[in-house]
């Protein structure tokens, strides 16, 4: 089972997480304002595949994560095709502007477990 890191400048992020739990993923959820900001140390403690970053921008945490941990990100998205891509291109740490919703979840957690499954058998 994969475990996803949501973390969310407003301290959102439950619909995301009933999204990746819906496509077989373990969900934890950043508390409180800010939460993007902590997307690394989170993913870090909890060690996570992935992080999702939400903010208005769709950057600070995703590119502090990564400036941090070195985790590969992609920032400023704003659609699931986006993430899905990302995710194909290697990439474990994905920053959105303002998007939770349940849908951007599950296609990201089963993308992730897909592309993943494929490189185990290379």
């Amino acid at each position: 089972m994969i475990t996803v890191v949501i973390a969310d400048r407003l301290g959102k992020g439950q619909n995301v997480a009933k999204g990746v739990e819906m496509a077989g993923g373990r969900a934890v959820v950043v508390p409180g304002v800010g939460a993007d900001m902590k997307l690394g140390d989170v993913m870090q403690a909890e060690n996570a595949d992935m992080g999702i970053s939400f903010c208005g921008s769709g950057g600070a945490g995703a590119l502090t994560a990564s400036t941090k941990y070195g985790y590969p990100e992609k920032h400023g998205m704003r659609s699931v095709q986006e993430g899905i891509t990302a995710i194909q291109e290697g990439k474990t740490v994905l920053g959105f502007g303002f998007m939770d919703t349940e849908e951007l979840g599950q296609k990201l957690t089963e993308t992730f477990i897909e592309v993943h499954k494929k490189l185990k058998f290379i």
